[in-house]
């Protein structure tokens, strides 16, 4: 009995070996043969891996056709589609998309997979260079983000020398932000270099691929889109900073961190700091998963969960018996670059607001580059500092959007008025990297600096126009019938003003009669001139000018956008405020904001309009989408200040001032502050 019960108990053990053996065979094919089962679970991995799960998915005609339906539908409510065939001087030469016929190109291509069709797609409305109008797709966009160690600065040497290097902080920000996968990229070093990636932190890259490090920048700059301005586009290659509602943040730039997994390595031509050797490394791309993914274990669990349409991708009938509204439920604000609370009504509280196919990140800027010490009632992304010299108060103003626009506007109030109290005669308002957010903060900042006057009172901002499509007016003439009594909707005229300030009457056909005009070639129609929708503010702004407008420095890397745009066109142009980009290539025109529009928003917000005055089964209304997708758009463009019968979109916005960058000022805020406060002020 015992020998017997010896024997069971080994076969038992025989029989378990061999099925968890058995088991690990059937995972190891598993992976094997599934590209996505192979990345499922994993922090890191190589580019070439998500891209084998990425094109393992081949094109499905019916999804195919549904994107470029839905896009193509949208952008009828896009105000600048005609603009951006080829927009006015001086962009002339950077923007020249003919989005519609690309549409009609894709549509009739052939494509090996989903992923050459997403590019394809994506890289169309990014040559349209507004980052109101973007495209993505988070069954692939940012799903992981792909980063190098080594983010790259443009700095210019004591001779007027510009070069471009790895950032002195690269090897900090890498340590901090990546210490569970340094190693890997210590390890990829070539000979004696292995284990000292420190070293390269500040090195002159002399080439990128073998070619001089500006085809990579220029290249760069033809995809990326967002900003119409050449020199806009190049800065973002490189790494700079936010004041972000998590703290001071650190943006890889273009070179070191990509929303998709099309690279597998950069080569670099560099010599170090204090050597005259010329070096050649290659350095890995590395692949992380991102914040927006969805777990997975094969290739139908990773489609299912990540690239089919969710809650909150469409619309909804806000009038629907059973309808539960979220907006923390909406993809498009994932993707929008500034802090969107979830509390947030944004159809009260109007944004104009960029979009990325990169969330926003909250990489940590080095503790050495931070500044210290703000002043009380700093919070979030509303920082203040009084410089050394006692006389320069600094605005650090990371967004137009946090928390709610009456806490905002409260925080920027105070924190100006105590700067004043404190001694503040002249301000710096640094607005690097700030996508926009809430219109009204925009014109409440611009009202309480500049004061009463003629350009801030009956109000601060510019008037505005809205496309005024067949689909635009009948989901009006629906609302004017009576399908909006709550006032939700964006075409509800209560909403809306005459050029004169006057409001809207209720019931008032307001798309009616549409201005015809031809742009590009092209019959359009817009609304008439819609006037204010800010003012008076909740809140009584000061009697008088907080500061004297021309003492005012508005400072960033020329990434202000959106709201950030609509506040420092106004104080530049009708107030006189001093505009500063720093860093940037010489020779190259700098604008110091851009893709100014006027409104922005995206599908699933025309999607609900349409649906809650009951058209989605009118013809020209745009199906569901059927992927995890967000389609942006300008809703309103703003009129121009210098020439006030046109958009100010496409008018010109040269920075005063090109401040370079060197070893001491580059991504230090602090150093930046005194820079401009010594030459500029």
């Amino acid at each position: 009995m015992v020998a017997s019960r010896s024997f069971l108990t080994t076969l038992s053990g025989i029989l378990a070996s061999a099925k968890f053996a058995a088991a690990e065979t059937h995972l190891f094919d598993v992976r094997t043969s599934d590209p996505c089962a192979a990345i499922a679970n994993k922090t890191w991995v190589a580019p070439s891996d998500v891209r084998a799960c990425f094109t393992s998915f081949p094109v499905d005609p019916t999804i195919k056709a549904n994107i470029i339906e839905v896009v193509n539908r949208t952008l009828a409510f896009h105000t600048s589609v005609n603009y951006e065939k080829s927009a006015p001087e001086p962009f002339t030469a950077d923007v020249h998309e003919d989005v519609l016929a690309d549409l009609a190109r894709i549509s009739g291509q052939s494509y090996a997979n989903e992923l050459d069709l997403h590019v394809d797609l994506s890289r169309t409305l990014k040559r349209l260079d507004d980052g109101h109008c973007v495209y993505i797709n988070q069954c692939f966009d940012s799903l992981f983000l792909t980063f190098l160690p080594t983010p790259l600065v443009l700095l210019t040497d004591s001779a007027g020398h510009q070069s471009v290097h790895i950032a002195p902080e690269a090897f900090d920000v890498a340590t901090a932000e990546f210490k569970d996968e340094v190693q890997f990229w210590q390890n990829a070093l070539p000979g004696s270099l292995k284990g000292k990636l420190s070293s390269l932190s500040g090195a002159k890259v002399l080439a990128i691929n073998g070619q001089d490090p500006f085809v990579a920048v220029d290249a760069n700059a033809q995809i990326t889109g967002s900003f119409q301005g050449l020199g806009t586009r190049q800065n973002s290659f490189f790494s700079s900073y936010n004041s972000a509602s998590t703290g001071w943040t650190y943006i890889m730039g273009n070179f070191a961190q990509q929303s998709l997994p099309l690279v597998d390595n950069a080569t670099l031509t560099i010599q170090r700091v204090n050597s005259n050797k010329i070096e050649t490394v290659t350095l890995p791309y590395r692949s992380r998963i991102g914040t927006t993914a969805v777990p997975w274990t094969d290739a139908t669990s990773f489609h299912d969960n990540n690239c089919v349409a969710i809650p909150g991708t469409n619309g909804f009938d806000l009038y629907a018996p059973d309808l539960r509204r979220s907006i923390s439920e909406k993809p498009v604000n994932k993707f929008r670059q500034a802090p969107i609370p979830a509390t947030t009504n944004t159809r009260k509280a109007l944004l104009n607001v960029m979009l990325d196919t990169t969330p926003q990140q909250d990489i940590v800027l080095p503790p050495g580059l931070t500044p210290q010490d703000p002043l009380a009632g700093s919070t979030g992304v509303v920082q203040f500092f009084l410089l050394n010299d006692k006389k320069t108060g600094v605005l650090a103003l990371g967004s137009f959007s946090a928390g709610s626009a009456d806490s905002l506007n409260s925080a920027l109030l105070t924190g100006l008025q105590n700067l004043k109290d404190q001694g503040a005669t002249q301000l710096i308002v640094d607005v690097s990297n700030n996508g926009g957010g809430f219109i009204c903060v925009a014109h409440w900042l611009h009202r309480i600096i500049a004061g009463p006057k003629s350009t801030t009172e009956p109000q601060a901002g510019l008037d505005t126009e809205t496309r005024d499509g067949p689909l635009a007016q009948l989901i009006v003439k629906q609302i004017v019938a009576g399908a909006d009594p709550n006032n939700f909707l964006l075409y509800n005229p209560l909403n809306w003003r005459f050029a004169n300030n006057t409001p809207f009457p209720a019931g008032f056909d307001w798309l009616q009669p549409p201005v015809e005009i031809v742009i590009n070639g092209r019959q359009d129609a817009f609304s008439r001139r819609l006037g204010d929708e800010c003012q008076p503010f909740d809140s009584e702004p000061p009697s008088e000018a907080l500061f004297d407008p021309k003492k005012v420095a508005i400072v960033s890397n020329g990434r202000c956008a959106s709201s950030c745009s609509l506040f420092s066109v106004t104080m530049a142009k009708e107030e006189g405020a001093k505009t500063v980009v720093y860093g940037g290539k010489q020779g190259v025109q700098q604008q110091y904001c851009g893709t100014v529009g006027g409104q922005s928003t995206d599908f699933s917000e025309i999607d609900t309009e349409v649906k809650s005055t009951q058209l989605k089964n009118n013809t020209l209304a745009p199906p569901d989408f059927l992927t995890n997708s967000v389609q942006g758009i300008t809703w309103r463009l703003g009129f121009g200040v210098d020439d006030p019968s046109k958009p100010e979109e496409w008018q010109n916005h040269p920075a005063d001032v090109n401040l370079p960058l060197t070893t001491k000022t580059v991504n230090n805020p602090v150093a930046i502050w005194e820079q401009v406060a010594k030459t500029v002020l």
